[in-house]
This record gives structure tokens, C-alpha cells and sequence, in this order.
């Protein structure tokens, strides 16, 4: 491949090795990021979603796993053979397996590199520096290249080498004291919360670093740390520390500083609404026939509804029961206050508007068609894509080598030897 760059430009080669991998994967619509290569040393959750959300955006992702691949290929359950939670963060990706233990390897990934415009990667710091692949390396490869390292504690710090899981850092981040019910135990979000919301940071920062080298020229070096990234979206909660001096409390679906604002039971199961300020609450109280509540001066004003929360959702809660959900839900729509019935994630993926807004799509692959989550990058003059199903382990690596320029001998050797996968795998024998 260096021959090729020293013959063409870097330019040009970019374009010949996208041409040649995209194949029936492109789309005739231009996505925000078309033709930004990513190469991809993520694992688990928080670097897959963030190369995914890139993906989507258009940027042509590599993903480099091991010869076992990535951990979460063994995580139940399986779909046609494949890790449903692997196939959640990984679709439109391009899957090569290598030894990175071993010179070849290592020479592989170089190359990838001098084509590519973001590196990321999420090992726990200092393990890719001792590959040989740190910032200072790898910007010496390619100096315009954005480098992007998440972790669970940053790079830096008296944690920074603390092993790190969602859960971890929930806890570290004050996120589980305040989750769940008074004096109940702590409760964790429902998904990956953690990874996600630092996936999103380190979107928002690859973009942002991007954008920065088209004006300068430059590339980047980017820290994303778990930690700061939900320390920082604890928002008013850690305002309302600042204020106050006092640890907030767990208040299960209840706002701390809106009142009501929490799900409520109702004859036929639990809804949510939303009375966000005083105008609302007099409407509330004449749709639900308790206009006593508007003159009761412990209740008058939304700081004396959350003074007086637990006297005032006691007396909601005893009127709503003689509600159905819908009946509720389409009066308060109706009237402009946020109110909703708790759906199942069944009914939350099946239902009519999921539909319209095309959030959840069909994918063809190799092992079957598949059903993953739409995109919410929505645009009117680009387009999001979502073309390619989630990869086998290392179903991509042989046509990312032909693209790189290896021969077929080569790669033939690179097999025997054990430094790429021999053969494409699912993650689970069926």
C-alpha cells in the first residue's frame, strides 16, 4: 500500500479502497460523513455504539477484532447464531480479525491507519500503547488523523486504571443513589446507560474534531471518560447539591423539582403525566374533577406541590385509579399536558408512529434477515444509512486485504500462520 500512496495520493487511494469494499452497501443518497474512514478497535458497548452512530452518519467503519472476536459475540441471547446484544451496536460495520499480537498484524492495522480519518479505541489505558499503537504512534502514521480513547475513568487520574462497567460507573457517578424508591435498593437503568451516554460525548467530539481539521488541517487526540461523561449529565441534580449542600433523594419516577411529574397507577395499569407549571395544574385538576386542589393553598404553586408532594400524589393517586389508561392519556393530550401510557418495548416497536418515523428496519445477511433499530439522524437534504447487517466474525477481512492491496498468496499465508481468521464464524454454532 505504501507504493500505491506514493504513486496516487492518499486521496485517491481512500477512494479506491471505499470503492472497493462498499460493493451493494452504498447508498445513492450522500450521508453527513460519506467518505471518512473509521477504523474501529472497540469492544463491549460504548466504543461499538459510538462507531455505529458514526456509521450511520455515513462514515465507513472497520471494525478489528481479535481472532475470538468481540466479548460481546458470546452474550445471550442468540439470533440465527449471532449475539442479539453484539447485533445491536455493530450493524454497518466491516468485520476483519486479526492477530494483533503478531508483526503482520500489527502491519495491517498501519496500513488501515494511513487511509483513515478517526481511530478509536476503548482498552483500558496504556494497553494500546504497549501494542504499539498510542496517540503519539499512530499520529506519527498519519498526522490529520482523529484518535479517540474511551474509558471507564479517562486517561488520567487516581482511577484511570479501575476496570469499568456501566453498573461501575452508575455507581461511581452518584446515578444509583438517586435511581429507584425511598429506602428500596438501588435500581439501574434499563439498558446500558453509562456506555451510551458516553458513546454519545464521543460522537459529539469525533464530529466536532473533524469539522475543527477542516479549517485547520490538524488532527486530534480525544479522552472520553464514562465517568465524566454521567458526572456531567447529572445536571440538576448535582445543582441542586451545589444549592442545598444536601444529597438529592431517590424518588422513583418522580421529578425532584416539578410536582407532578411521576406514573401514576390507574384502573388498568400506570401512565405518566407531566403537570409542568401552575396553568396546567388547574387544567389537570378540572380534567380529573378535583378543582378543590386549585384553592388548597399547600398546593397553589409548583414549590409548595413538591414541599407537599407526598399529601398531594396520596390524594392523586386515590382519584386516578377510577381511570382507564387511555381514557386519561387522550384527555390530557387533548388539553396540552404530557401524559403517556407505560408501553411494553413491544408495543414501544410495533406501534403506528414506530412505523411512520421507520425505526425499525429489515436487513438481509448471510445468516438470515434480521430486524434492527432505525436511525434517529434525521435529515432533508442527506440521509442516514442503515444497510449493512451486523457482521460475522471477520466476514469483511479477505475483501479489506484485496483492498489494502494483498494478493490472494498473501492472504492465504496470513491464514496459515494464524494472523488473520482463517474462516468467517457466527458467534454461536446452531
Amino acid at each position: 500500500m505504501d507504493d500505491l500512496i506514493s504513486e496516487d495520493s492518499k486521496d485517491k487511494f481512500k477512494e479506491k479502497f471505499l470503492s472497493s469494499i462498499l460493493g451493494k452497501h452504498e447508498e445513492t443518497l450522500k450521508a453527513p460523513l460519506d467518505g471518512i474512514i473509521v477504523t474501529d478497535l472497540t469492544h463491549a458497548a460504548a466504543g461499538p455504539f459510538t462507531t455505529m452512530l458514526l456509521s450511520e452518519l455515513g462514515a465507513k467503519v472497520i471494525k478489528i477484532e481479535s481472532l475470538m472476536g468481540d466479548q460481546t459475540r458470546k452474550w445471550a441471547p442468540f439470533v440465527k447464531g449471532m449475539s442479539s446484544y453484539f447485533m445491536s451496536m455493530n450493524k454497518n460495520k466491516y468485520s476483519i480479525a486479526i492477530n494483533l499480537k503478531k508483526e503482520e498484524g500489527k502491519e495491517i492495522l498501519k496500513k488501515l491507519i494511513k487511509i483513515s480519518d478517526v481511530f478509536i479505541e476503548n482498552f483500558q489505558p496504556g494497553v494500546i500503547k504497549r501494542l504499539g499503537f498510542g496517540y503519539d504512534d499512530v499520529s506519527e502514521m498519519n498526522r490529520s488523523i482523529i484518535y479517540c480513547s474511551i474509558s471507564g475513568y479517562g486517561q488520567y487520574g487516581p482511577w484511570k486504571e479501575y476496570p469499568a462497567y456501566d453498573l461501575t460507573i452508575l455507581a461511581t457517578s452518584g446515578h444509583l443513589s438517586i435511581t429507584g424508591e425511598e429506602g428500596r435498593p438501588p435500581v439501574k437503568f434499563g439498558v446500558a446507560i453509562a456506555d451510551l451516554t458516553a458513546a454519545f460525548f464521543a460522537t459529539i467530539a469525533i464530529i466536532s474534531a473533524l469539522y475543527k481539521r477542516l479549517k485547520t488541517g490538524q488532527g486530534e487526540y480525544i479522552d472520553i471518560s464514562m465517568f465524566d461523561a454521567n458526572l456531567q449529565t447529572l445536571t440538576y441534580q448535582a445543582s441542586y447539591y451545589f444549592a442545598t449542600h444536601e444529597n438529592p433523594k431517590r424518588l422513583g419516577s418522580a421529578h425532584p423539582g416539578i410536582c407532578p411529574y411521576q406514573a401514576f397507577e390507574v384502573n388498568d395499569g400506570y401512565v405518566v403525566i407531566c403537570v409542568g407549571n401552575d396553568k396546567m395544574w388547574q387544567s389537570f385538576c378540572k380534567i380529573i374533577d378535583r378543582e378543590d386542589l386549585i384553592n388548597n393553598p399547600k398546593f397553589k404553586t409548583n414549590e409548595l406541590r413538591v414541599i407537599n408532594r407526598q399529601e398531594l400524589v396520596e390524594e392523586l393517586s386515590k382519584t386516578l385509579k377510577k381511570f382507564k389508561k387511555h381514557e386519561i392519556v387522550d384527555i390530557l393530550i387533548k388539553a396540552g399536558i404530557p401524559a403517556a401510557s407505560i408501553l411494553s418495548v413491544k408495543e414501544a416497536l410495533e406501534n403506528e408512529h414506530t412505523k411512520a418515523r421507520k425505526m425499525v428496519k429489515s436487513l438481509q445477511a448471510s445468516y438470515g434477515d434480521i430486524l434492527v433499530l432505525g436511525s434517529a439522524f434525521k435529515f432533508l437534504n442527506s440521509s442516514a444509512i442503515i444497510a449493512k447487517a451486523p457482521p460475522m466474525l471477520g466476514e469483511d477481512t479477505d475483501n479489506i486485504l484485496k483492498a489494502l492491496g494483498y494478493s490472494e498468496e498473501q492472504i492465504r499465508e496470513l491464514k496459515e500462520k494464524g494472523i488473520i481468521n482463517p474462516d468467517v464464524k457466527k458467534d454461536i454454532e446452531i
